[in-house]
């Protein structure tokens, strides 16, 4: 779960890295108020969970609280990078001296936690690594250990920062691998970390991403788990329902019972020239209203011109599956092709029945997807 930028400052102020003064605003009103807390320039920042809103003008600055009230209205209830932003956080303006960049993030590859520093922060990170690759220093540690203060001292060390930078900034690395261990993030990132004309470093932006699985253990985020502000309408109404669903572009319908089995068919419509329009795995053992609701959900998009349906049948059965079809071809008010691939446990019992639905069964995958392609 991706948490907003005032989340995830909440978190990082708990553990003692510096943040701007502020607070979150829902209206003009609220954000002139807040303007004149602070006293003086602040910056006015939309809060949606998509990057780059810097430069899709999501972010605006304000000389005073009028100015802040006016960006308010211009920002709130409007359309950035794809999201509605219904909150601003307005908070101080910094007077800033340097740029820095630090993230800790989950490595898959190494089965362990990155730490990544770099002397230049902001906007352009990316290109940042991509050219001047000696700014940045890695170093991963084991969950189970954690990250010592050493560690930090020999990242600090390797970026020449100059004195007063380098006595600091260790503490931040270590709060931030704190908060990665004990808030169960897969990504705790500050950029820019900023160096103010006092020398203090201040945590300008923030990005917290909270493992999906972790999240009974953080009843503060529970009544927003089903939801998420970069859902398509189908993925919200997916998550409602507890299915594992993700929006594609294309026309085919898809529906497997496995992640690897739903890929590899996506894989295989579009070696034959298809597009498939979704992916959802109903699972194993999945019961005939799980396959119904999901083939109501598929089919309801208008995109789909024809559903493929890939079932290998282990603890799944082929017969429930079989219900589970008819069910939703007889609810559905949608007229769309169906061709199923299904072999496995009670493989003849399921074929029958859809067989004498109308539907068209085959035990052979490269069949079913050119059936499918051919009735869209």
């Amino acid at each position: 779960m991706k948490l907003f930028e005032f989340e995830a400052k909440g978190i990082l102020n708990r553990y003692g890295v510096t943040i701007p003064r502020g607070r979150v605003a829902r209206s003009p009103e609220e954000a002139a108020s807040i303007g004149t807390e602070i006293g003086g320039p602040v910056a006015v920042k939309a809060q949606v969970l998509a990057s780059g809103r810097g430069k899709a003008g999501g972010i605006q600055f304000a000389r005073d609280a009028a100015e802040a009230r006016d960006q308010a209205v211009h920002l709130l209830g409007s359309r950035i990078k794809g999201s509605i932003a219904d909150a601003v956080l307005v908070e101080q303006k910094l007077d800033v001296v340097r740029q820095l960049y630090v993230s800790v993030a989950i490595d898959p590859q190494a089965k362990s936690y990155a730490v990544l520093a770099s002397r230049h922060g902001g906007v352009d990170i990316e290109e940042v690594a991509a050219t001047d690759p000696d700014s940045m220093v890695r170093s991963w540690f084991e969950p189970t250990m954690g990250f010592s203060n050493r560690g930090a001292d020999r990242i600090v060390g390797r970026l020449g920062l100059s004195k007063p930078t380098s006595v600091s900034l260790p503490a931040v690395i270590s709060s931030l691998c704190k908060i990665a261990l004990e808030e169960d993030a897969e990504l705790v990132e500050v950029n820019p970390l900023v160096v103010t004309s006092s020398g203090a470093l201040v945590a300008a932006d923030a990005r917290v991403i909270i493992d999906d699985n972790a999240l009974f253990r953080h009843p503060e985020f529970q009544s927003r788990s089903a939801e998420r502000v970069d859902d398509t309408p189908l993925e919200a109404e997916a998550r409602k329902q507890n299915l594992a669903y993700v929006d594609l572009s294309g026309d085919i319908g898809i529906i497997g019972n496995g992640a690897g089995l739903v890929m590899a068919t996506l894989d295989l419509v579009d070696l034959f020239g298809g597009r498939p329009a979704n992916f959802l795995d109903i699972g194993g053992g999945a019961r005939p209203d799980i396959v119904r609701k999901s083939l109501l959900m598929v089919m309801s998009k208008p995109e789909v011109k024809a559903v493929l349906i890939n079932i290998l049948g282990g603890i799944t059965r082929c017969d429930l599956v079989a219900q589970g079809v008819i069910d939703g071809l007889n609810e559905a008010p949608w007229k769309k092709p169906v061709a199923i691939r299904m072999i496995g446990t009670n493989e003849a019992e399921g074929t029958r029945m859809l067989q004498e639905a109308g539907v068209h069964v085959y035990s052979n995958m490269e069949d079913a997807v050119k059936r499918v392609l051919a009735d869209k």
